[in-house]
């Protein structure tokens, strides 16, 4: 692995870190617009798009969002009173809260991601060139050339 770095090194790590945060931006003025909290969109999306046969726990939402679970609890608060989410017992393990979307939660998270979706359509682009431009080349094994990333 090489450990050096020229200038457009750095400036395609400054680009990359420029065009993501130009998303969060939109993402967090849309989710203020809407009357959430950019953190509590942040938990319903990964309420919403979690894998099959994970189980929708505080704990699990916690560790995918990268927050203190009483972090997470505390949001969980805020949305249930604001009608957005649910708590409900485990049918085989009653001592567990399992979280659910509400009707409410639903239809506020469809419109969030609808925009979110089209903004992407918009700065998808320059994000993906970014992106491609912070993953050096190296030549495989064949002689021919490939992203380093995608290596196995």
């Amino acid at each position: 692995m090489e450990r050096s770095l020229t200038v457009a090194d750095y400036q395609a790590l400054a680009e990359l870190r420029y065009q993501i945060r130009k998303f969060l931006h939109f993402s967090e003025e849309a989710a203020r617009r809407s009357g959430l909290e950019p953190r509590q969109h942040q938990l319903m999306l990964s309420l919403k798009g979690l894998p099959h046969g994970v189980r929708p726990s505080i704990t699990e939402l916690a560790q995918r969002l990268q927050i203190q679970h009483h972090s997470a609890v505390e949001l969980v608060n805020r949305l249930a009173r604001g009608g957005y989410v649910r708590r409900e017992r485990a049918g085989e393990d009653r001592r567990a809260v399992l979280l659910t979307l509400t009707r409410k939660g639903e239809r506020i998270l469809k419109e969030l991601s609808l925009d979110h979706r089209a903004e992407l359509r918009v700065q998808g682009p320059a994000l993906i060139a970014a992106l491609r431009r912070t993953i050096p080349m190296s030549k495989n094994r064949k002689g021919s050339f490939s992203r380093a990333a995608s290596k196995t």
